[in-house]
């Protein structure tokens, strides 16, 4: 889009935000650039301490990709140095450290998945290990001066910990000057984050101050909350959606939140606008658009993004034939179960379907198994050894005993 008048850019680069600090310094920057023609060099910082990336990451990748539609520069910084520090927010216990090897081999997957939104020829991709490894003693000491003890205790996280007499390390008092540093090495004039990193965003603004440079905007983006519609996405919790799972899993997943969160998924993971959004809610409550169809369309924007739109079409006659018709899945995995394992609570477990025994008692208890089209209820035992279609709510294995 190159560079639009200032009042166009604000309005674009704005949607989505949950806070911009200061509105009025992101207008005037925008001013200045579009006066000199010096595109704004704008800091996005991921540590890879896990080896793929999901919707939850993509809410920010998205806003680094409005500023390069504006023909602004961004900066992925890849936290290789700041990730050995181990990133204390939202944690009530210091965060074990990674290998150098682990670090690096995530990197490399980060490097490759966020340009499945970004625009290689428009990003620039930066290790922060190389001004944080060349920093040195003394300018580490000169770095831990220009902020307080008494400082780094207001973060949330931090003063929590203190208060409830929890250990915190030194070194995690670091990483905020750390990520703060990276911003002065860069000559930043905006950093983005979600909200969970609006202290560490701020130090930046005061870490730059005091090395001479103007203060970096802030814009915070909102955390999204996974396919459970309640905790924030995440691996560990399992409500996650990977941008490199196969389109079927991917249009599943989408299809299982609610008709609620839908909405929300649309606005920070799509760029369907505020006002269309407004008309499909519109659309829903009179009964002109069933939820159903508004989120197969949200699902196939969605893995159009990340596939295809060939794949989002497929995936979404996979999801009609299996969930909405019943019928078994194509690509149906096969599972062999060796030993002499009969016991349904133990087959559903050894076959992947569940998490443990104690899950797949509760799935038989709730009637969500099914042995060949039959619902199962109670702790049968499987006859005798053979191939059986088992299913557990959504998911589905060929079981060879």
């Amino acid at each position: 889009m190159g560079f639009l008048p200032v009042d166009e850019q604000f309005a674009y680069l704005r949607k989505g935000f949950v806070e911009v600090i200061r509105e009025e310094e992101l207008r005037e920057r925008l001013t200045a650039s579009l006066s000199t023609g010096r595109p704004l060099k704008v800091k996005v910082g991921f540590d890879p301490t896990a080896p793929d990336l999901h919707l939850g990451h993509t809410v920010l990748i998205r806003k680094m990709k409005h500023f390069e539609d504006m023909g602004h520069t961004v900066v992925f910084v890849i936290g290789d140095g700041t990730a050995r520090i181990g990133d204390p927010t939202g944690r009530n216990i210091t965060r074990p450290p990674m290998t150098r090897e682990e670090i690096l081999a995530n990197a490399e997957t980060y490097k490759t998945q966020v340009f499945k939104i970004l625009d290689p020829a428009k990003t620039e991709v930066r290790f922060n290990s190389d001004w944080l490894d060349q920093l040195g003693f003394e300018s580490m000491i000169r770095l831990c001066a220009t902020y307080t003890v008494a400082r780094l205790l207001e973060r949330d996280d931090f003063a929590k910990r203190f208060k409830e007499n929890t250990p915190i390390s030194v070194h995690e008092l670091l990483y905020p000057l750390a990520q703060a540093y990276d911003s002065v090495a860069l000559h930043a004039d905006a950093e983005l984050g979600g909200t969970d990193q609006k202290f560490n965003l701020l130090v930046g603004r005061d870490i730059q101050r005091d090395f001479g440079q103007p203060s970096q905007i802030v814009g915070t983006t909102p955390l999204l909350e996974g396919t459970d519609g309640v905790n924030k996405m995440s691996k560990s919790l399992g409500n996650y959606v990977g941008i490199t799972e196969p389109p079927e899993v991917m249009f599943a997943k989408l299809m299982s939140i609610s008709d609620e969160l839908m909405y929300r998924y649309y606005e920070l993971l799509t760029d369907v606008s505020l006002t269309d959004i407004d008309r499909l809610r519109d659309r829903i409550r009179t009964g002109d658009l069933h939820p159903m169809q508004a989120k197969i369309d949200l699902a196939s924007l969605i893995v159009t993004d990340f596939h295809s739109a060939g794949d989002a079409a497929r995936a979404a006659e996979e999801f009609n034939r299996v969930v909405r018709r019943g019928e078994v899945p194509a690509d149906l995995q096969t599972v062999r179960i060796d030993g002499d394992v009969r016991r349904i609570d133990k087959v559903l477990a050894k076959a992947g379907l569940v998490a443990s025994v104690s899950e797949a008692t509760r799935k038989l208890k709730e009637g969500a198994v099914e042995i060949d089209g039959t619902k199962v209820e109670g702790l049968i035992q499987l006859a005798s050894p053979g191939d059986y279609v088992v299913r557990v709510g959504k998911n589905w294995r060929r079981v060879t005993l």
